[in-house]
């Protein structure tokens, strides 16, 4: 299955924009308040796009931040977490040691107790002690069904540990640059899955980002093997949050594309009729979210693929 109805979500206490994320986040900006109402306008966004997607029937799973923690980036949860339908979950290294304390134990815990299967748990994170990092599904997408696995390299994503988990997984790795403009450079994008998001019967991706021709060239080439309808977002886009989109399944086994109303409104017609041709759309108002936390809507949700007790 490349999609779930499960998702698994974290309520923020602490939200505010994290220094130690914004030295290579370049989507992150400052708002000019304090951060307890920046908390509370994260919070109303948060709640609002809960409530979005249970009207449609996806299962969201909601856990509370701790705020003893001081997790600003914890409305993330999949930088940390992956889940996998064969029991596994995956635990990573994280780049900003304020985020490494998003790791929670309770919360498989907590999965456990509703009837979710735990067979096995892959932890990479003793390579922060090394200085490696790979950010879970931030850091690498997934092609679950044709077994391939797409990695943009940056800070927060190494090449080695990469490949590690592309062998543990029995995934193909795809290994690229991404890059954006920023004041006139052109800086690595910190996460893969800001630039391109994998869905059943189509990829939404910003192959702008791609500078290396052999390398975009690859994986074009990969993502049409394995089926998928290409449709093309400009950096622009991409600076709306429009490759940081999840597909998931609702009522009725109905499909749709996740994505917040800044990327939904920076998509052309013919883009949202191509993406309407595969599913249906579902967009909710993440302002707050995506200008301090610089992610959005994917980001925001670890999917659940774990099998459950009958």
């Amino acid at each position: 299955m490349q999609i779930t109805n499960t998702i698994l979500m974290v309520r923020p206490v602490n939200f505010r924009m994290n220094e130690q994320t914004a030295v290579n986040n370049y989507f992150q900006e400052d708002l000019d308040l304090k951060n307890q109402e920046i908390n509370i306008k994260a919070q109303q966004e948060f709640d609002a796009f809960v409530l979005a997607l249970r009207e449609k029937g996806v299962n969201v799973i909601v856990v509370d931040d701790k705020k003893d923690l001081d997790t600003p980036d914890s409305i993330f949860p999949n930088n940390w977490v992956s889940f996998h339908a064969d029991g596994t979950v995956g635990l990573y290294p994280m780049f900003a040691e304020n985020r490494r304390n998003e790791r929670r134990e309770d919360i498989l815990a907590l999965l456990e107790q509703r009837g979710f299967i735990i067979e096995n748990v892959m932890d990479y994170t003793s390579a922060e002690e090394e200085g490696y990092f790979l950010e879970g599904t931030g850091s690498v997408v997934l092609d679950r069904v044709n077994e391939k696995a797409y990695c943009a390299l940056s800070d927060r994503a190494d090449e080695d540990l990469f490949i590690e988990f592309c062998e543990d997984f029995e995934y193909t790795p795809i290994v690229f640059t991404a890059n954006q403009s920023v004041a006139g450079t052109r800086k690595p994008i910190y996460h893969t899955n800001v630039m391109m998001c994998l869905a059943e019967t189509f990829a939404v991706i910003c192959l702008d980002s791609i500078d290396d021709k052999k390398e975009k060239k690859n994986v074009v080439n990969h993502l049409k093997q394995g089926g998928k309808e290409i449709i093309a977002i400009t950096e622009k886009q991409m600076h709306h949050f429009a490759g940081n989109m999840l597909q998931v399944l609702g009522m009725g086994e109905k499909r749709y594309l996740v994505m917040s109303t800044a990327a939904y409104n920076s998509l052309k017609p013919q883009q949202i009729q191509s993406i309407e041709k595969h599913c249906a759309i579902i967009h909710s108002t993440l302002d707050t979210i995506e200008t301090c936390g610089g992610g959005s809507a994917r980001c925001m949700m670890a999917e659940v693929f774990l099998p459950k007790n009958q």
